[in-house]
């Protein structure tokens, strides 16, 4: 069996991944509570970097670590790589952005998750690095309990839906995050024993 520390105290995360993962030799366990390290890096991958390494030092294990965020288009990218300090608390954050779309047309609501995921060996070597991504809009208003961070905003043109309406099991298969995910344990369960 091979265990990976998921660089991230976001039990959300966890959980996801765990979802995600098909492999049952592939075993996830999260840091401790108190793990933050300072995101410095200017791109979803620096940052991604940032973390695993930092909790490879803790660890001395296998490392994987995310950095994801909303980029939207109108506002030229915003909130990206800030995207969980782009206001105090979740409800904030996404009342900041609908403050910011106030009267903008759908069709210039478009935006993207992106996610960055980044392995590191027990030396805190970089040994694989994958990205996803998910396109749609920003709605209107929240819509939906499912999920966490902002996707009670994020439509999703093919399920007329936003993701935080979409069953676990198609947000799962869709999301950025599964994007970048699936491909990564596809490589772990081939290069990893």
């Amino acid at each position: 069996m091979t265990k990976i520390i998921l660089a991230t105290s976001n039990k959300h995360k966890l959980t996801e991944i765990k979802a995600i993962n098909k492999y049952n030799d592939i075993f996830f366990e999260t840091i401790n509570e108190n793990f933050n390290p300072d995101e410095t890096g200017n791109s979803f991958v620096e940052n991604a970097i940032i973390k695993a390494q930092a909790a490879g030092k803790l660890t001395h294990s296998y490392c994987l670590a995310d950095d994801s965020g909303l980029c939207i288009d109108y506002l030229d990218g915003r909130p990206g790589i800030f995207s969980s300090r782009y206001a105090d608390t979740q409800e904030e954050k996404i009342n900041k952005i609908l403050n910011e779309l106030q009267g903008v047309k759908e069709k210039d609501r478009t935006a993207h998750f992106s996610c960055a995921m980044v392995l590191t060996d027990y030396n805190g070597n970089v040994i694989h690095i994958t990205e996803g991504k998910v396109e749609g809009y920003i709605s209107l208003e929240q819509k939906g309990i499912n999920g966490f961070g902002y996707d009670p905003i994020f439509y999703i043109p093919k399920y007329s839906k936003t993701i935080a309406e979409l069953p676990e099991d198609i947000k799962n298969s869709i999301s950025h995050r599964a994007n970048a995910l699936i491909p990564m344990l596809t490589w772990i369960n081939k290069n990893i024993k």
